[in-house]
């Protein structure tokens, strides 16, 4: 029995190891134009930076601080058929240093939906309703109001980034409360989950729904990209779980075979920590990377890649402590059984 209609994860994520030079550098191997590229040195303590091709190439945000979008000339300079070409910014391409690359495909530009009740309009879009991704850019009115998403149903996780002015990166979702409650985490910061009445309060299949003015997503003057996320079965899973404190740790199931994972503590203050199938090619994963700090990559014993999810292999404070809340995002390397009936296999 078929747990997807996605039989091949990597045609819209992969990540892509790669080493500096210095110089032009063309990235391949990533398997697909991407659309969406995330990137950290793992041997050197520079930012993190994103490029994406909604905001266009050179343009980057850096998810580990507040600053505002910037132009990198020799940063990203072309997203590629088969990956992406860097310049010679040091913080993306130091010669002789290594790198992780996290890598999306989107790719639908134009005919989003909207209806009746839309009233922000995006400057530029990309979609893809089949993973349920998309990056959407609107300047900010000042006032509540609702901008489409393209994703068909409702997003479970929007992280906005004010592009005008140094401010933080809002993760907002309904996984931990209601979107009423308007409960948010920093991607740029350790805090725990806070509350705001003026950042986003509804999803729904067409729209997300600002509530207010609040600088963070949607003052006036200002422009914004919202990454919206729903969970796709055999391709991606948006969940909570509860820490066991015990280094047999808690099991979370995806119906997958993760390549990539992002999880957080959110009722205390902890790191984001991204762990990947590249930079561990077998079980325990032990080397990750905080999204919220440019440090270099940790070496500590975290999960295991499981075919249908990941155990924690700790009882850290970050990941498995007993009574913990966490939240995660995951995507696959492989679905369980996809439309061929071929099961993923454990590592």
């Amino acid at each position: 029995m078929a747990y997807t209609g996605i039989d091949k994860s990597t045609d819209y994520f992969n990540t892509k190891l790669y080493t500096g030079n210095g110089s032009t550098n063309a990235i391949t191997g990533v398997g697909f134009a991407t659309d969406m590229t995330w990137m950290k040195s793992t041997t050197n303590n520079t930012d993190h930076a994103m490029f994406d091709s909604v905001r266009g190439v050179t343009k980057e945000i850096r998810p580990n601080k507040t600053d505002y979008e910037d132009t990198a000339a020799n940063g990203l300079t072309a997203f590629d058929s088969d990956g992406f070409t860097l310049g010679d910014w040091t913080v993306v391409n130091l010669n002789a240093e290594s790198y992780a690359s996290w890598n999306w495909k989107l790719g639908t530009t134009s005919g989003i939906t909207t209806n009746g009740s839309t009233t922000i309009t995006p400057t530029a879009y990309s979609f893809n309703a089949t993973t349920g991704m998309s990056a959407i850019k609107c300047a900010g009115t000042g006032a509540a109001g609702l901008f489409p998403h393209g994703l068909g149903v409702a997003p479970r996780i929007v992280i906005t980034k004010d592009l005008t002015s140094a401010n933080l990166w809002a993760v907002q979702t309904d996984l931990i409360t209601s979107w009423t409650s308007s409960n948010y985490l920093k991607l740029n910061d350790t805090t725990a989950v806070g509350n705001s009445t003026d950042i986003v309060n509804a999803t729904d299949a067409t729209n997300v729904s600002l509530a207010g003015s609040d600088d963070w997503v949607n003052a006036a003057g200002r422009n914004y990209i919202h990454y919206c996320f729903t969970e796709k079965t055999g391709f991606s899973k948006l969940g909570t779980y509860t820490g066991n404190g015990n280094a047999d740790g808690s099991f979370i199931y995806c119906g997958f075979k993760p390549a990539w994972v992002m999880q957080k503590r959110t009722d205390s203050a902890n790191n984001w920590n991204i762990y990947d199938v590249k930079r561990n090619t077998f079980n325990i994963v032990d080397k990750y990377l905080y999204a919220d700090d440019n440090s270099t990559q940790i070496t500590s014993d975290a999960i295991d890649i499981t075919s249908n999810g990941f155990k924690c292999r700790s009882s850290s404070t970050f990941l498995n402590t007993s009574g913990g809340t966490y939240i995660y995002m995951a995507f696959a390397e492989a679905p369980l059984v996809g439309s061929n009936n071929i099961a993923a296999t454990a590592r």
